[in-house]
């Protein structure tokens, strides 16, 4: 395979960026790609690990909230898709080697709406609950996940909707997203689960 030469520009400015922008973070592995435009908030609570690519246009955010300290980890080999959002409060951990598709949400808080005489951008940020998600993960395009973990291997379909759990080897899809297909360890199949 033959490199033009944007492509090598375009590679020698991320690791240029990266090589400034590393000591912002709390952890930024050096062969991470990063590419612009981007937007990162809380990088001092963000970790991001070796061989990680965040697509351009996404968003990263993470900011104390009622004297937690945050904390937003991408593990090693994992790629976020572009336009991606993923937010912070507490705990957002994404395993590695997972895979977003474009316009994921990735959240352990949201805003509250208690109060119907102030808008709710207004209204304060409230902990919904950490997020978790496993080694080797797809979420598809456009899914959002709020205060919920989703197992190993696990596969989110586009769109879904995820504010429960989701476990291991499951495929899970809808709003809200339900389990659909689990996989079979003896049969070596995935297989469907009844509604």
């Amino acid at each position: 395979m033959t490199r033009t030469l944007s492509d090598l520009a375009l590679a020698l400015r991320n690791r240029a960026v990266n090589c400034v922008a590393r000591f912002a973070y709390k952890d930024l592995a050096p062969n991470a790609r990063l590419f612009s435009p981007m937007r990162v908030e809380g990088k001092k609570y963000i970790s991001i690990g070796k061989g990680v690519s965040v697509q351009k246009y996404t968003w990263l955010f993470a900011a104390p909230l009622d004297g937690h300290e945050p904390s937003l980890t991408i593990g090693e080999g994992s790629a976020i898709g572009e336009s991606n959002h993923i937010a912070a409060v507490r705990r957002v951990t994404i395993g590695r080697r997972v895979l977003t598709g474009k316009g994921v949400y990735i959240s352990d808080n949201l805003h509250g709406f208690e109060d119907v005489r102030v808008p709710i951008m207004e209204q304060p940020v409230r902990f919904k609950g950490p997020v978790t998600i496993g080694d080797g993960a797809w979420i598809g395009e456009n899914a959002c996940v709020i205060g919920a973990s989703i197992g190993k291997n696990a596969v989110i379909g586009a769109n879904a909707v995820v504010t429960r759990d989701v476990p291991d080897f499951s495929v899970a899809v809808g709003v809200p997203a339900r389990v659909v297909k689990r996989y079979n360890a003896a049969s070596r199949r995935w297989e469907k689960v009844a509604p």
